[in-house]
């Protein structure tokens, strides 16, 4: 019954007709208020990535033609990110990448900045919004956050008004609260009509979908402010090392599932060894996963699974017996070469066919596709050996500075946390390739 629920609520919540629906009742509500259509942007001062997204709001508001409200918010509760340090340290050494890729730029940064000159940023921040002027001077006040500039922060705060420590917490206040009313717990966040677009990784998406509504000044066939990097596949380079990739994975990740076809198709291109790192999932290693948060990742898989042509939505969580039982087995299937295709099929039995890894049958059927026979299952199931790897797994993800799944290395090179940085896995193989890295 559990599984059945689970299939019927999932396959609805990323239902084509649900997604439709939606849109036409917000644009049905905009209509009946004559209001125009409106970008909800939440900012957090100190998150690398929302410095990173300001200095796409003003290009973004000259090409189309829609309403803007900034908000600032504070960082997101422990719950919705229960790694913080990590989170913190990955993000500066990963935003300065994602900057670059879009021609924008983020300042070398070793650690976060003070609280003080946060708290005046935020300052800045408020009174820019009260005024009117954030998108003119959000990436400004960024650029003198990160560079430690007070001088330029002063500045700025004379330019725009200096919102009062009052005042200041009553803005946060009023950011977070709105952005708990429409359904998230992170900064970088734009907000349109009922959906949620994550900095510049999810522009693509909001561009689109104001295109179809019109709302593009630019002339037919412009390319889009922030393009979807997908695989690039590029040629091999001769003569370099051979490419070891290191991939952590799990078997109640939504976004593992839409990235292993890739992650495999990567490895063959560039003839990659590819070393499964399965861990488990983080709800079972008391890592809390908030129901708005699952909720937002459901529907941004989906989008992403459709970028990327990969079946997504009629789901069975796996989580306990279910992605325990897909470890046990997948130890097994490694060992004897089907682990790559046992953890593929797995992976989109649970979150594409709707199958029950927890059941028997469910989890044969898996098995039998990847050419495993009962014998090695029944094997696996009564060998918890696969523990001891898993727990050795999750040791060297942290070790790599990381936490989540998907995660990957190549080489031992700085990893890389989510299914939206292959263009950055790839550039580091090529480099490899090229031998210009150990």
């Amino acid at each position: 019954m559990k599984a059945m629920i689970g299939r019927a609520g999932s396959s609805l919540l990323t239902s084509r007709a649900l997604h439709n629906s939606r849109r036409a009742f917000h644009a049905l509500s905009r209509k009946l208020r004559g209001g125009k259509p409106t970008i909800h942007y939440f900012h957090q001062a100190d998150d690398p990535y929302s410095h990173v997204a300001a200095q796409m709001l003003a290009p973004l508001l000259a090409r189309y033609d829609v309403a803007f409200t900034p908000w600032i918010v504070p960082p997101p509760d422990d719950a919705a990110a229960p790694e913080r340090e990590r989170l913190r340290r990955y993000a500066l050494r990963d935003a300065p990448r994602l900057a670059r890729e879009y021609g924008l730029e983020f300042p070398p940064a070793d650690a976060l900045p003070a609280a003080d000159i946060v708290a005046a940023c935020n300052a800045v921040l408020a009174g820019a919004a009260a005024s009117g002027r954030f998108v003119e001077l959000a990436a400004d006040a960024g650029r003198a956050l990160w560079t430690d500039d007070r001088a330029a922060l002063d500045r700025l705060g004379e330019t725009a008004g200096r919102a009062d420590p009052a005042s200041l917490a009553s803005a946060l206040a009023a950011g977070d609260r709105e952005r708990r009313r429409r359904g998230h717990y992170l900064g970088a966040m734009f907000c349109f009509e009922g959906e949620w677009y994550w900095g510049v990784d999810r522009l693509n998406h909001l561009e689109e979908r104001l295109t179809g509504l019109g709302l593009d000044r630019a002339p037919k066939g412009t390319p889009p402010l922030a393009p979807y990097l997908g695989l690039k596949l590029l040629p091999r380079p001769q003569g370099g090392a051979r490419p070891v990739i290191d991939y952590w994975f799990s078997f109640r990740s939504p976004y593992s599932c839409i990235s292993f076809p890739r992650m495999r198709q990567i490895a063959r291109h560039y003839d990659a060894e590819l070393r499964l790192r399965f861990i488990l999932p983080m709800v079972m290693r008391g890592l809390p996963v908030p129901r708005v948060k699952r909720f937002y990742i459901m529907l941004d898989t989906k989008r992403e699974a459709e970028r990327a042509a990969t079946p997504f939505g009629k789901s069975v969580d796996p989580v306990g017996a279910g992605a325990e039982r897909a470890l046990a087995v997948l130890h097994h299937a490694v060992k004897r070469g089907r682990g790559e295709e046992f953890a593929e099929l797995g992976l989109r039995a649970a979150f594409a066919d709707g199958i029950d890894l927890a059941s028997d049958e469910g989890l044969m059927d898996v098995a039998r596709r990847a050419g495993l026979d009962a014998e090695t299952v029944k094997a696996a199931l009564a060998d918890e050996s696969w523990r001891t790897v898993a727990e050795e797994n999750r040791k060297a993800l942290f070790d790599a500075g990381l936490w989540g799944a998907p995660s990957f290395r190549v080489n031992g090179l700085p990893a890389h946390w989510g299914q939206d940085r292959f263009w950055a896995l790839e550039e580091d193989i090529i480099e490899v390739m090229k031998g210009r890295v150990p």
